[in-house]
């Protein structure tokens, strides 16, 4: 049973029972979930619980009670409350919520909507904008009026070939046709495309036709803001999908790197990380309104990218959220793009573009929200080398969390932060939130801290952005054998003919002399590495290593 999401929450069996009941909190979520995307809640579990308690009973009114109930105290809420059996024998009750076809409240008037994980409520102008995001049928499911043996053959061909060799679809939806995948992907209803058939699968003149099929624009500027060079994708023949690729290929400005210095070296690093281009195309693309026209452009400056979609973010989310918060504007599209391995799964999306960034030395992404628009803004240049080393030994050294990782960055390319700070620029409250995206840093002294309460300070040690060696506790005496096989493959590609004591110096002296000479030996029988001379006077070095 997975956990609280946004499709999902758990609620005490106290909620809908005795004097202590909390109808009006329960109307609330029901409100919630029939303004989101519907979804259940469970009755019984308590939060953070997986199960009910074993010997839980539902009194057998309650079924009908919580339906009346829910009925009185919410407007346009369609509640199907029904009575489970956990696999420990604990009995809780399944609220299963619609989608509501126009905008849900509770009888007193309040508005709320689901984002996330969390219930967040629906103020003054926002109630308009849920209303204007709320037609009572989705765009994407909307007839087209075009006939699905108009499907373009080649589009469809090669969709369904990427959703059987998807590692994130299951083998019966695998199985299935062509055709069957245009029902089961909602692209088809009936004898007809849908507008979402028509925008993923439909022909140029068809596409052409929706009136919102998305237009892109590359526009090239020199240093003194002048227009250089323009690229457009405006003639509707490639789909949503299809734009992303082609994008990343024709654009030349993606092909280009640059040298930044490692000690007495080199380095050549690209301009844009092709994975953070990606996700940011693939952002603009899905989570669009595809009810109001206007084109997306690339603004291509010497020292940043510019990515700015037409329409505000989905209501809800905001600049200041966007690491936690994740509200779907357009579902069927969304599931596309996640079962073709083109998008993260619902709200990693923007985690995975600060921790790519920050773990190469760059700033983070700045998300903007305008009237009509929103801009994302990446850096082209590495503003701190030495972060990027620190980060990459790391990492490598003691497998960091993203959060970590995300956390670490923002700290190293700063001279220190409060904990207010932050707990801002992370997006979070502080205390045991701030906590968890520090995970283990203090313990490994890659963050240090001063003063206390808010006033702690954050930082990260200077000699270690020097170069110095990340001589601190480690947690390897039960590293899985195959990490330290890594771990050992990156210590003697830095530090070729090395003797075994060398090595177990640099991993971490609490990795055990024999643990790591039977990782060493299972990588020699493997002609992974190999071995020079015998006994206290043997030395390693990768296979084929100078």
């Amino acid at each position: 049973m997975s956990l609280e999401d946004q499709h999902t929450d758990r609620k005490s069996l106290r909620t809908v029972t005795g004097k202590t009941a909390h109808w009006d909190e329960l109307a609330k979520d029901a409100v919630c979930f029939a303004n989101g995307a519907g979804g259940r809640l469970l009755i019984g579990i308590e939060d953070g619980q997986t199960w009910p308690p074993a010997d839980q009973t539902v009194p057998p009114d309650v079924l009908d009670r919580l339906r009346k109930r829910i009925g009185e105290l919410t407007v346009n809420v369609q509640a199907l409350p029904t009575l489970q059996r956990a696999p420990n024998g604990g009995e809780f009750i399944e609220l299963l919520i619609e989608r509501s076809a126009s905008v849900a409240s509770t009888r007193d008037g309040r508005y709320f909507l689901r984002v996330g994980d969390t219930c967040q409520p629906v103020l003054g102008d926002d109630v308009l904008r849920l209303a204007n995001e709320r037609p009572g049928k989705p765009w994407e499911a909307m007839d087209s009026g075009v006939p699905r043996t108009a499907v373009d053959a080649t589009k469809l061909a090669r969709f369904a070939q990427g959703i059987r060799t998807s590692d994130r679809v299951k083998a019966s939806v695998k199985e299935k046709t062509p055709d069957e995948l245009l029902n089961h992907y909602a692209l088809a209803q009936g004898p007809t495309l849908t507008r979402l058939g028509v925008l993923l699968l439909g022909s140029t003149s068809d596409r052409r036709g929706l009136g919102t099929a998305p237009l892109v624009q590359a526009i090239k500027y020199d240093e003194q803001g002048q227009k250089i060079n323009k690229w457009v994708w405006d003639d509707s023949e490639l789909s949503p999908v299809e734009l992303v690729d082609a994008i990343w290929r024709e654009l030349p400005d993606f092909r280009e790197s640059y040298e930044v210095a490692e000690g007495l070296y080199r380095r050549s690093v690209p301009a844009y990380d092709e994975k953070v281009v990606r996700e940011l195309l693939v952002n603009a693309l899905v989570h669009r309104p595809y009810t109001q026209q206007g084109d997306i452009y690339l603004n291509l400056h010497p020292e940043r990218l510019e990515v700015v979609n037409p329409g505000r973010l989905p209501l809800g989310v905001t600049p200041r959220n966007i690491l936690h918060a994740s509200r779907r504007r357009n579902e069927a599209l969304a599931r596309v793009f996640h079962d073709l391995g083109l998008m993260e799964r619902e709200g990693s999306g923007f985690d995975l573009i600060y921790d790519r960034l920050l773990s190469q030395g760059r700033p983070a992404p700045l998300p903007e929200e305008g009237i009509d628009w929103v801009r994302v803004t990446i850096q082209r240049r590495i503003a701190k080398p030495e972060v990027m080393r620190l980060m990459a030994e790391a990492d490598a050294r003691y497998q960091l969390t993203q959060r970590e990782r995300i956390t670490l960055g923002v700290l190293a390319q700063t001279e220190g932060m409060t904990a207010r700070e932050l707990g801002a620029v992370l997006e979070t409250d502080g205390g045991d939130e701030l906590a968890v995206w520090l995970g283990r840093l203090q313990g490994l002294n890659l963050v240090q801290t001063a003063g206390r309460t808010q006033g702690t300070r954050y930082f990260v040690d200077p000699d270690l952005l020097r170069g110095a060696d990340l001589k601190v506790p480690t947690t390897l005496l039960r590293i899985e054998p195959h990490r330290l096989q890594e771990l050992i493959r990156e210590d003697l590609r830095r530090y070729p003919l090395s003797k075994i004591g060398e090595i177990n110096e640099r991993i971490g002296p609490e990795v055990k002399r024999s643990q790591l000479k039977r990782a060493l030996a299972e990588l020699v029988s493997q002609t992974a590495v190999e071995m020079q001379g015998e006994r206290s006077g043997a030395r390693y070095r990768l296979k084929g290593a100078q």
